[in-house]
């Protein structure tokens, strides 16, 4: 037997047969949150009048607002005092329930007893 001479095949380069591709980049997977926004809040006010009793307005804040007593007198003698007092702070639509409901309620008795609302800033 005799042994041939000739040397073993080559195998071509890598890079020859693989185009290069750049480096490899790496991204982290994350994960997005959806946040919910809050509604925006808007103010009860109580506008003062000169006919209404004392008394009715306590009642009628402790009846829609949920106040007590003496939570309430304070209340009125502030509106009473400044001209305004913001009673409370909710969202749009109870906002606006509160403030119509104590309003008709005042109307109710023939008295021109007034909440309005307004955006809290």
């Amino acid at each position: 037997m005799t042994r041939n001479n000739r040397a073993a095949p080559t195998l071509p380069a890598l890079s020859a047969i693989v185009p290069s591709m750049g480096p490899t980049v790496v991204k982290p997977r994350t994960k997005t949150h959806t946040k919910t926004e809050r509604p925006p809040l808007y103010k009860v006010i109580l506008l003062n009048d000169d006919f209404t009793p004392r008394e009715f307005v306590v009642e009628v804040l402790k009846a829609v607002f949920r106040m007590n007593k003496e939570r309430a007198f304070h209340v009125m003698l502030t509106a009473h005092q400044r001209g305004v007092c913001v009673i409370a702070v909710y969202t749009r639509d109870v906002a606006e329930t509160k403030a119509k409901e104590a309003t008709d309620l005042g109307r109710s008795k023939g008295y021109p007893l007034f909440f309005t609302t307004e955006p809290e800033e």
